[in-house]
């Protein structure tokens, strides 16, 4: 229950939506009671003065009763079902704002032990089961209890014994039942959880990769284990609703004997002529409506236990305390940066050895180097740690002679142009995919940008700038994703340039243009470029060639091609 309190807390945001949701569901059950309780004392009251012969029994009054009783229960649930509703999606809107805001605050490293699959599910699905924390659990239960205390109550005044021993049954009812079937539907309630995020998971895996799977001849076998999982969880769902089915059940036999009870000592009463006809009925028609109110209680702790687990997998991502954290505000001064890396060490976790290793590198403002070496050598991660998306473990990075730590986010992605290896395409139109570099471009800076980089195809249709791209729309090859990353790299315009493999996946004419359009646009600018292609290199100012998480070699093309070193040694492989 400890894994609740964060949401307990969000709930408290919305204190006068919240009271009045449960103050209008202790309307509609008193007025449901008030219903039954005054229709039957009606009956029973008109029975017994005809047969006595009173004909000045007034009903006009019970009939308006009756009658006011139903306007209100209806009204009172219409108007409980918005109120309680929009609360709930109130709450479970800050809910998401905050899971999100928590998720983006995470560290690469932080969110590489969670799966996307995963953390879409405890995103969407966990957050969504949140819901039942409200709605089916602390409104019905404080509803209740309010409607036992009324009860126990207005029936005082007819009969004390009755009153008495009708809310005690109901009480006892209360607190017994609830949790009687959470500790009974416990298991079935965190099987529900992890099965269905299980199967989730395993089904985004298996779409994705229909085409490895059909190609290796395993799709039939995954989808079996897919069917497996599937029928667990919906096994683990039929459990929940037979002890939901259980409860109700038991609640009906409790409710039967309560009345029978009732009954039996309003028997008594009549010997003794304590109480006329009349209000028997009403005390028996009163126990019956009462009963209604604890039906929602019945099996309100059913889902606990899956709420409970989807609260704790929630609780896995916003609990963690951010690996990286900015200051609110920097003195990084403008103009063109210069970048001075001093002895940086950096090991990701899981490997021991280091990926960088006292690699020490300076660039001058609006100089360009190529960095250069084999896969795994840190180039990569290199860049990674010039925007502060990993942390290392010793040593110095600095723009502009500030510590890279000392400057705002804000401030450093605003001055940083970034083409990461992997590039990600919205489910959105064109524009919306471009404004995410530069939300304040125009129509025409757009399109300009996108003949820069050779993807004015995309504008070749009616709808140009607002034809749909990704999922639902006009999916991009791999060249076209870099391009289109380039494209935002051009739009966003920083003083320092980081580019993983910019030309990967092109061919050598497009490659040219591309390598051409970089070195006119950044003139001026502080490029670092990641490559293992040897094209345009000749037009860098300095290549760094790296190994082993250090800089081994550098110089101008020029330079290192006469030193016959590594670099050297590399252009002949590749050339041979």
């Amino acid at each position: 229950m400890s894994a609740l309190r964060p949401f307990l807390r969000l709930w408290l945001r919305h204190p006068f939506r919240l009271a009045l949701g449960i103050a209008l569901a202790i309307v509609t059950l008193l007025a449901s009671i008030s219903l039954l309780t005054l229709s039957g004392w009606f009956l029973a009251a008109s029975s017994v003065a005809g047969v006595a012969g009173l004909y000045t029994f007034n009903y006009m009054l019970p009939a308006a009763g009756v009658r006011g009783a139903a306007i209100i229960r209806t009204a009172a649930r219409y108007a409980e079902r918005l109120v309680s509703h929009d609360a709930t999606f109130r709450v479970l809107q800050h809910l998401r704002v905050h899971t999100f805001s928590r998720l983006m605050a995470l560290s690469p490293g932080q969110l590489s032990q969670f799966r996307q699959a995963d953390l879409l599910n405890r995103f969407v699905a966990d957050v969504d089961t949140l819901d039942h924390l409200y709605l089916r659990v602390i409104s019905p239960l404080l509803g209740a209890f309010v409607v036992i205390v009324v009860v126990i109550f207005g029936i005082s005044f007819i009969d004390v014994p009755l009153a008495l021993t009708l809310g005690g049954i109901m009480l006892s009812t209360l607190i017994l039942m609830p949790l009687l079937f959470y500790r009974l539907g416990s298991p079935a309630g965190i099987a529900i959880a992890h099965g269905r995020a299980r199967w989730r998971l395993q089904l985004m895996q298996w779409l994705a990769a229909q085409a490895e799977l059909t190609l290796y001849g395993a799709s039939q076998s995954w989808r079996q284990q897919l069917d497996e999982d599937e029928q667990r969880w919906q096994q683990a769902q039929s459990k929940q609703q037979r002890l939901q089915a259980a409860a109700q059940s038991l609640l009906l036999l409790i409710s039967g004997i309560t009345v029978t009870l009732l009954l039996w000592l309003c028997a008594a009463t009549i010997s003794e002529q304590q109480l006329p006809g009349s209000l028997i009925a009403l005390v028996v028609f009163c126990a019956l409506a009462a009963f209604e109110a604890l039906a929602p209680v019945a099996g309100a702790f059913l889902p606990m236990s899956q709420v409970t687990t989807a609260a704790q997998r929630v609780n896995d991502i916003i609990d963690q305390a951010p690996a990286i954290t900015f200051p609110v505000r920097s003195d990084a001064r403008s103009g063109p940066l210069y970048v001075n890396i001093d002895r940086l060490d950096f090991s990701y976790p899981d490997r021991p050895d280091k990926v960088l290793n006292s690699c020490t590198l300076q660039v001058a403002a609006g100089e360009h180097i190529a960095l250069l070496g084999p896969t795994g050598c840190g180039k990569s991660t290199l860049l990674a740690l010039l925007t502060r998306a990993r942390e290392s473990q010793h040593g110095v990075i600095s723009l502009n002679d500030l510590p890279i730590t000392a400057w705002s986010e804000a401030a450093l992605r605003q001055r940083i142009s970034v083409v990461t290896q992997r590039v990600h395409l919205f489910s959105q139109s064109l524009r919306n995919n471009l404004l995410l570099a530069c939300p304040n471009a125009t129509d025409e800076q757009l399109c300009r940008v996108l003949n820069d980089v050779g993807l004015q195809r995309l504008l070749e249709n009616q709808e140009g700038l607002n034809a749909w791209m990704g999922e639902g729309g006009r999916p991009l090859s791999g060249g076209e994703l870099r391009r289109l990353a380039l494209a935002r790299a051009l739009l966003h315009d920083g003083d320092l340039w980081l580019l993983d493999e910019p030309t990967e996946g092109l061919d050598a004419t497009t490659e040219q243009h591309i390598l051409a359009l970089l070195q006119r646009l950044t003139a001026g600018k502080t490029m670092i470029m990641v490559t293992h292609r040897l094209s345009g290199l000749e037009q860098m100012d300095r290549i760094c060639v790296m190994d082993n998480g250090a800089i081994v070699e550098q110089g101008s093309h020029a330079e290192l091609i006469s030193k016959a070193g590594r670099y050297w040694r590399f252009r002949q492989r590749i050339a041979l």
